[in-house]
């Protein structure tokens, strides 16, 4: 497992590239406590979560007081979130937006129904890689568990390596946290952690594509207004 990287070093939090097979709780392989490690800090605190297999771009706060700053801004959805994926089947649509409430399977499982009582919303755009593989610019407007992961499967297209939603076997999930854009007391963040990880992020044709894509700020996003949670 790579170590832990600073992207961002605020006095009130860092921000973290998380490594692919890094957990979220404290154990003394886990983020907090690697990155405490890195950092020469105690007392981190989480501000939300990836998943093990997903890498890439995590905040992490400094104080008790910080961590509920970016609750607030989460829960305000005040924080833009940017991932990228890569997928091996087409997608239904090559972009949009895919919504719907998410509901317990078996181990562990969530699927997308249709009905939108407290749906997840995920946007994304999705263009050619190479023959056979398609990368995809991901927005999420929520943070349910396992959301894009289930959105990409809702479209027919799973993430290359998320075998327990029906992607192919790979090296890795690719998954990738991307980019963080938010104000933090008045200032503008903008923390960007390119993959490192995965033969299929460093080949050449994966790298040509990402060095195609414009900010994802630019990017036409579909209006859709959601309620502060």
């Amino acid at each position: 497992m790579s170590l832990v990287k600073i992207v961002y070093d605020h006095q009130d939090f860092i921000v973290v590239d998380k490594p692919v097979g890094m957990p979220m709780h404290d154990s003394a392989r886990g983020i907090v406590v690697s990155s405490e490690n890195v950092l020469g800090e105690k007392d981190l605190h989480l501000c939300h979560r990836l998943d093990t297999g997903t890498s890439g771009c995590l905040i992490l706060a400094k104080s008790p007081t910080a961590a509920a700053q970016f609750e607030q801004l989460f829960s305000q959805r005040k924080i833009q979130k940017y991932y990228l994926a890569l997928t091996q089947l087409k997608p239904n649509k090559k972009q949009g937006t895919v919504i719907g409430d998410m509901k317990n399977r078996r181990r562990g499982q969530h699927i997308l129904v249709k009905s939108r009582e407290n749906p997840a919303v995920t946007q994304f755009f999705s263009s050619s890689v190479e023959a056979g593989r398609r990368g995809a610019v991901v927005k999420p407007l929520t943070g349910k568990t396992h959301q894009i992961r289930v959105a990409l499967k809702s479209l027919g297209s799973p993430i290359l390596g998320d075998t327990f939603y029906g992607g192919i076997e790979s090296d890795r999930m690719y998954l990738h946290a991307w980019q963080l854009h938010f104000s933090y007391r008045g200032e503008s963040i903008r923390c960007i952690c390119p993959p490192n990880e995965g033969k299929l992020f460093q080949s050449a044709p994966f790298k040509n594509w990402l060095a195609k894509q414009p900010p994802p700020t630019s990017l036409p996003w579909p209006p859709f207004n959601l309620p502060a949670s």
